[in-house]
């Protein structure tokens, strides 16, 4: 069973806060989360909750996100 859960996380370029619904199976692993806060969205690939603000281009996103996690992990089908 998936359980859901509040969290509080920083977008990955500059730090603002979002909050985010984050949704792990029943062994722990990430499933996905849901950016309640307006102004943030969901930065998909790192098998991880993360947040960027909106007026971040997927460039900026991207280098981000590769500079702390490393490369993107390919999307399960």
């Amino acid at each position: 069973m998936a359980e859901a859960k509040g969290e509080a996380h920083g977008c990955i370029v500059c730090g603002k806060l979002y909050q985010l619904y984050v949704v792990h199976d029943s062994e722990g692993r990430y499933l996905g989360s849901r950016v309640m806060t307006a102004g943030g969205k969901e930065v998909k690939g790192y098998g991880r909750p993360l947040v960027a603000c909106e007026r971040h281009s997927p460039e900026e996103i991207a280098r981000a996100a590769s500079k702390v996690y490393g490369s993107q992990k390919e999307e399960d089908e």
